[in-house]
């Protein structure tokens, strides 16, 4: 029998997903702006594509080819066609490029931020959904694109207030490790799996990598991912590649890009201090063919959990010359790199927290409509304010400013209006609102931090005790 009570859903986040507050959006805001000032800087122009895409046009670059939403999130549309959200920035662009290439300008220069999704298992600092920055450069072959992309990264992270030494841009070439995976004899069914088991190097270290290139690893979890079944002999080639000296591999020509590179980076200022060749940079997508890049931080990074981690890659590209072929069938040469805005984030903001501006709090006592009036005059004085719209009860309104952590309170009650005048507290000094504070009588009777001024000074006031604080 039914009872007649509606179910209620549970109050519940997916796997991998969370909800973000104030102060990370607003230090999020400002590193977008910032990085967006460097790449429009050497002329990089923005582009915004959806954030779904025809699952076949991510192509055989997915994590998994067994099922079109592993890997990726994905729906069938109402004509019965696979969508699925983006899983990088990267394969929207060559299809955006195919479609509009006779229109384009060679080569084509872009910068895209925006949110990707990947349905891969999350873990500690390992989100579902995390923002992106990325710049490309479609149409040209030469090594100076790739340079200039490194140059732009090194600028944009010290514009961030990375020093020289806290960071590293690290370079290898595709090149290579293809000629180190035919030299093992490793098949095409292979190659997958082993490029997304050598790009784990630096979270998983030596002897995971092993693990995963051989019969496979189970993590901390007691979850068990199978691994390339390479024999020894195979994973000693591959491990030697992650391991050994770049001087080793010096005189390939795989790795001519690389010497070119280095001497146009040399050129310009920027030395193996900034910018080095690492044979254990691979990245774990396909779809590089040429130079890869990373960059990586190079202090120590406290975890959400305080623990101290390395913390790996927070930029990362390289060459990907047979991307937009997929789609036109013509070859057309591309480079980017990507800036993982997520992670750089959570590495940097307990070092500079970048905050929102200070709030103003302008509280209500028996004049809301005056109460608007102050908030839009100090708004219209380029401050960050609000007029408090709750509760008449005066502790209500502390509490709210409290855990607004508003920086002052206006206040203008009948005795002020009266007198033509309005009352400032500092709340930042003013440790009195966490106390059961209930009457307006009592608050303005601890005077410290408090300042009582003519009306009309408002905006100005509020201004230098900002600049105070």
């Amino acid at each position: 029998m039914s009872t007649g009570k509606q179910a209620r859903p549970k109050a519940r986040l997916p796997r991998g997903f969370r909800d973000r507050g104030p102060e990370e959006i607003a230090a999020e805001r400002r590193m977008l702006e910032t990085i967006r000032a460097v790449y429009e800087s050497y002329g990089f122009e923005p582009l915004e594509t959806p954030a779904f895409e025809y699952t076949d046009a991510l192509g055989k670059f997915l994590p998994d080819l067994e099922r079109p939403n592993e890997g990726v999130f994905s729906l069938t549309d109402d004509d019965g066609q696979w969508l699925s959200l983006r899983y990088d920035l990267t394969a929207p662009l060559a299809r955006f490029v195919a479609q509009n290439f006779q229109s384009l300008p060679k080569p084509f220069r872009r910068y895209q931020v925006g949110q990707v999704w990947r349905n891969e298992k999350p873990g500690p600092g390992r989100y579902r959904e995390f923002t992106q920055f990325d710049a490309d450069t479609v149409g040209s072959s030469s090594p100076a694109a790739d340079a200039e992309l490194l140059m732009m990264a090194c600028d944009a992270l010290e514009a961030l207030g990375l020093k020289r030494g806290e960071y590293v841009l690290k370079m290898n070439s595709r090149r290579l490790l293809d000629a180190v995976l035919q030299s093992a004899s490793i098949t095409d069914l292979q190659r997958g799996t082993v490029l997304r088991a050598v790009d784990k190097f630096d979270r998983l270290g030596e002897a995971g990598v092993r693990a995963l290139l051989g019969e496979g690893r189970k993590d901390e979890s007691g979850d068990f991912t199978k691994g390339a079944g390479l024999n020894e002999h195979q994973i000693t080639l591959v491990m030697e590649l992650l391991t050994a000296s770049a001087d080793r591999y010096e005189t390939m020509t795989a790795v001519e890009d690389l010497r070119d590179m280095r001497n146009i980076l040399a050129a310009n200022g920027y030395g193996e201090d900034r910018v080095q060749i690492d044979t254990s940079i691979i990245r774990g997508l396909e779809y590089y063919t040429g130079p890869v890049f990373e960059a990586q931080l190079q202090f120590p990074v406290t975890n959400e959990a305080g623990e101290t981690v390395v913390f790996g890659s927070v930029a990362g590209g390289g060459r990907y010359d047979d991307l937009v072929a997929r789609f036109s069938g013509q070859p057309v040469p591309a480079t980017g790199i990507s800036i993982g805005v997520s992670r750089l984030l959570t590495a940097v903001r307990h070092r500079s927290e970048a905050a929102l501006s200070p709030l103003v709090i302008v509280l209500s006592l028996d004049d809301i409509g005056r109460s608007f009036a102050m908030a839009r005059e100090l708004r219209q004085a380029g401050l960050r304010a609000e007029a408090y719209v709750g509760t008449k009860k005066f502790g209500d309104q502390l509490k709210y400013a409290d855990k607004r952590s508003a920086a002052l309170a206006v206040i203008e009650g009948a005795d002020e209006r009266a007198a033509g005048k309005i009352t400032l507290k500092d709340l930042k000094r003013g440790s009195e609102l966490s106390k059961a504070v209930e009457s307006r009588a009592e608050w303005l009777g601890e005077r410290q931090a408090q300042v009582t001024i003519p009306r009309e000074q408002l905006a100005s006031k509020v201004k230098e005790m900002l600049s105070h604080g």
